[in-house]
């Protein structure tokens, strides 16, 4: 996850419509997958890796993110959960990069970093920004080197030597809205009118619950199949012989 957008959301991060509806995609691309201990990579403060554990999905999590101050261990609901700079092997049979990729130059390296000593069998589960048309100021802010597609993000997934299992976009609902703003932001920034920042903010309550309710039925229809337009990619590989 982006720690620039966790430092603009604070302690209210845990409730926003984009962090939990996301969540909820990711529990529900997991499907029947469950682990003794996922490793969450880029972790940030471990958001997607404490639903997790929440929702018994997982028993510990490892969260690992060179931008720690220092390596601390805390307790999810009864459930341990570590905060590591580094680590030397991939012993998980799951691992989570939630929004990571696009923040380094060699995407493929990264991703066979943790791949190459993981067991066989373990999977990773991939979410990345989706579609390089949709590259504005959000992404300058945050960094990003590269959105995707669903076909880059195999591709990238491949050359890692992992299998892709499944692949779909999310956030589809919002994808014609967004690319209107987007693009005409894009042509401000160019313009230098506008600066770069994120997009991300607070809502007032009835707002962000509406936008949760409207994901929430993306995520129950157009998100079991959706491999057309959306926000994220979502893909789910898997380490084989």
């Amino acid at each position: 996850m982006d720690l620039k957008e966790e430092d603009i959301l604070g302690d209210k991060i845990h409730d926003h419509w984009y962090y939990v509806a996301k969540g909820k995609a990711m529990r529900a691309f997991l499907g029947d997958i469950k682990v003794e201990e996922v490793l969450d990579v880029g972790a940030g403060s471990g958001i997607f890796s404490r639903q997790l554990l929440d929702h018994n999905i997982a028993q510990s999590a490892v969260c690992v993110d060179p931008n720690y101050e220092a390596e601390t261990e805390e307790d999810q609901n009864g459930k341990p959960i570590r905060f590591v700079k580094s680590i030397e092997n991939t012993t998980q049979n799951l691992v989570l990069m939630m929004d990571v990729l696009e923040h380094v130059p060699d995407d493929t390296a990264l991703l066979k970093e943790y791949a190459d000593t993981m067991p066989v069998g373990g999977k990773i589960l991939i979410t990345v920004p989706a579609f390089q048309l949709m590259w504005s100021g959000h992404d300058v802010f945050l960094e990003h080197y590269r959105r995707y597609t669903i076909e880059m993000m195999e591709k990238t997934i491949k050359n890692a030597g992992l299998q892709p299992i499944k692949s779909r976009y999310f956030f589809g609902s919002l994808f014609p809205v967004v690319a209107a703003i987007r693009l005409t932001k894009k042509i401000l920034l160019e313009k230098g009118d506008i600066e770069a920042k994120s997009e991300l903010k607070l809502y007032p309550d009835w707002l962000n619950q509406s936008l949760i309710s409207v994901h929430d039925l993306e995520r129950l229809s157009l998100f079991k199949f959706n491999k057309l337009f959306g926000l994220s990619v979502f893909c789910l590989c898997e380490k084989e012989e």
